[in-house]
């Protein structure tokens, strides 16, 4: 699988997206705060469901450190809705569904399942900081504790 085109340093790619409560959201409401930007494939699946509750679970350290977090996936907002209910979620979701955001951050790639090959979410997480600089990208990320690494990330980045 291809690697991210994206580098550290660079500037993050502008975006506005819907969140679950239809609220307009774009990244340079956040100058000033750091960034933690994720992109997962589905709603209410195991792995994107244990990596929505972790980040929840780390909601307040993330933002005891100027961090805010969202999620961003393809799915409509009333299933984001429906997600964050039925998990108790207390993080943002944002809506991509013509994936044009999750193009400009280039997680969406040609993936392979079982032999077939397919457009979807390579899960990804970019770190983003108060300039809106990406400082941090985790590609083709593992959701076993990978919001506790992104936290440690974001304590040594900013000590």
């Amino acid at each position: 699988m291809s690697k991210n085109s994206l580098t550290e340093g660079q500037k993050a790619p502008e975006f506005c997206l819907p969140d679950q409560n239809e609220n307009e959201v774009c990244l340079k409401d956040f100058t000033g705060k750091w960034l933690v930007l994720y992109f997962y494939p589905k709603d209410n699946t195991s792995g994107c469901t244990k990596e929505a509750q972790d980040f929840t679970a780390l909601k307040g350290d993330f933002e005891s450190e100027n961090t805010v977090i969202l999620g961003v996936s393809k799915d409509s907002v009333k299933s984001h809705i429906k997600f964050i209910e039925k998990k108790e979620l207390g993080i943002t979701l944002l809506s991509d569904e013509d994936t044009s955001v999750h193009q400009k951050y280039d997680v969406w790639r040609m993936k392979k399942n079982y032999g077939k090959e397919y457009m979807g979410t390579v899960r990804s997480t970019f770190l983003i900081d108060t300039e809106g600089n990406i400082v941090k990208i985790w590609d083709n990320v593992r959701t076993k504790e990978h919001a506790l690494k992104v936290l440690e990330v974001l304590r040594e980045i900013k000590n």
